[in-house]
């Protein structure tokens, strides 16, 4: 039974439009990892020395980038694996069955698992393409080169399931809420797992780095500190060869031992996650139960005022109309946090307010595009004429939205940040129309975001960073991102 709930959630999630998101991030991220030769890009760095492209440095600079990026990125694929099947109505069945809780847990955190190791799979069939492809070295050993997936990537993954599998017992970590709360974890978390100290090993940069300083001493070179992440050197780097870290006992016993953790993790939740009951679930929306038929001839006369039925909305109530389903159930303690961050904005003019003000909404903006779905009536709204004009009402109001909140904070410390009001709208609208859940957004606003924080000027969309594009360069991005929205709802609609 552990195995049949594993498999299907495995294949479940699979087909998600999110799946192919990160799956194709994967993959991107492990062309990034390996430049070209000759390239001032590097992920390893110590001193300016990169090991050769053979199969055991490719693959576990691609292990590395895996292991950071599925562990914030993947998580948002399988963390509404409960709240899924009570929405499906799965979890009545699972009631009548003779299983029990923790075995039902153990099902989900393998098939979290299974999707994670799907994706990192994917990532070492792109890092031996990649060694083939800038040719320092064509002998493909798949010994080494997955190796470092089984012993790095792999319990790390096992960490992620287990964790998205708590988040969604625990209340108030379930909905979007807990999605913020994840990024912020997992970033503090991978950067303490990169210590030498971090416990059973952590990411492995320990060892990693330790093993490259190693073999350049052997071959007389002065190791200096390493680095771990994605740098620019003012010369590109000098190769040396490296042919991969010692696997020992110790090694293998302590990620077998991370790996164990991660069980226990996903089980915990069965001393106070009530046995598949529908009273005490996992969160996630009720599953409607269709009522008795009524017959039709004994139902009440509806009466409609005069002239209803030749009233037209205008399209300003229309973009009030959004404006009132974007912020329906928006907590007062929320408005109090974006008063404050305004009033601030007002009077300090500082870079640090201006990125706060415009990292609070995001579980705002990550309502559009999703109008209607949550409460069922979709598919009523999308055979409703002038679908674009409804479409453009809802991202004049996420743009409203938008300048209302970080208009302080645009005025005061970035001018050239009007061009965001117009794009974070725009991306919120379209990946919500693709994907039809608000996590894509959050996943990768709040990556980009980070991006801003962190001052890579060629992301940066608010003006904030020095040497960034420019506000036409952002507005013209934003008129692409609504450009495919609304040929998306077009097609839809005729499809319909």
């Amino acid at each position: 039974m552990i195995l049949a709930v594993a498999m299907a959630g495995f294949r479940e999630r699979r087909r998600r439009p999110a799946y192919a998101v990160v799956l194709l991030a994967a993959v991107g991220l492990g062309y990034l990892a390996i430049p070209a030769p000759g390239s001032h890009w590097t992920i390893v760095s110590l001193g300016g020395y990169r090991g050769v492209y053979n199969s055991a440095y490719t693959g576990t600079v691609a292990a590395l980038a895996g292991a950071l990026w599925l562990c914030v990125g993947g998580f948002f694929v399988v963390r509404t694996a409960l709240a899924q099947d009570r929405a499906t109505g799965v979890r009545e069945l699972l009631v009548a069955s003779r299983m029990r809780s923790a075995s039902y847990l153990i099902g989900t955190f393998l098939g979290n698992f299974l999707v994670l190791a799907s994706m990192a799979g994917a990532l070492a069939v792109t890092a031996a393409l990649m060694q083939l492809a800038r040719a320092e070295s064509t002998a493909l050993s798949p010994v080494a080169l997955l190796t470092p997936f089984v012993l790095l990537t792999l319990p790390v993954l096992a960490v992620t399931a287990a964790l998205a599998v708590l988040w969604e017992t625990v209340p108030g970590l379930r909905g979007g809420f807990g999605n913020v709360v994840w990024f912020g974890v997992a970033l503090i978390g991978m950067i303490a797992a990169q210590s030498a100290t971090a416990p059973l090993g952590g990411l492995g940069t320990g060892l990693l780095t330790d093993s490259l300083r190693t073999a350049m001493t052997a071959q007389g070179l002065r190791p200096e500190e390493g680095a771990i992440g994605f740098m620019y050197l003012d010369t590109a780097p000098t190769t040396f060869l490296w042919t991969g870290f010692p696997v020992t006992a110790g090694l293998v016993g302590q990620r077998v031992l991370l790996a164990l953790g991660a069980v226990v993790v996903a089980v915990l939740p069965a001393l106070w996650f009530a046995r598949l009951s529908p009273l005490r679930s996992s969160g996630g929306p009720q599953r409607a139960v269709p009522g008795q038929p009524q017959d039709s001839s004994s139902a009440d006369a509806v009466a409609y005022s005069r002239g209803a039925e030749a009233a037209r909305s205008t399209f300003a109530r229309l973009v009030l109309g959004e404006a009132r389903v974007l912020l329906a159930g928006v907590s007062r303690w929320w408005w109090a946090v974006a008063a404050v961050l305004f009033v601030a904005a007002i009077f300090v003019p500082s870079r640090a307010l201006l990125l706060a003000s415009w990292g609070w909404p995001v579980l705002v903006w990550s309502r559009l595009g999703l109008r209607g779905r949550d409460v069922g009536v979709d598919a009523l709204l999308a055979a409703a004429p002038r679908p674009v004009a409804r479409l453009l009402a809802e991202w004049v109001a996420g743009v409203v939205f938008t300048a209302a909140v970080g208009g302080a904070a645009i005025v005061r410390s970035a001018p050239e940040a009007w061009a965001g009001a117009l794009f974070v709208p725009s991306l919120a609208l379209l990946l919500g129309l693709v994907s039809g859940v608000p996590r894509l957004f959050q996943a990768l606003y709040l990556a980009l975001w980070w991006c801003v924080v962190n001052e890579f000027a060629f992301l940066d969309y608010l003006g904030a960073v020095p040497g960034g594009p420019s506000p036409l360069a952002i507005a013209a991005a934003s008129a692409v991102l609504l450009a495919l929205a609304t040929a998306v709802t077009t097609t839809r609609h005729r499809l319909r």
